[in-house]
């Protein structure tokens, strides 16, 4: 039982991926707060245009 523990602290395999996984979430989380300060910015400018 001991050498399970010890294998599995020593055990480095998934650890890659979860980084990738929470740099992955990390980007995701910026493009969406940039994607929505776009659309309030068009929206207004549509809306400006439209007495036009």
């Amino acid at each position: 039982m001991r050498n399970i523990v010890i294998r599995f602290a020593k055990d480095e395999t998934a650890s890659a991926a979860i980084e990738y996984g929470l740099i992955a979430a990390g980007i995701s989380v910026a493009i969406i707060a940039v994607v929505q300060g776009i659309g309030r910015k068009l929206a207004t400018t549509f809306e400006a245009t439209q007495g036009f």
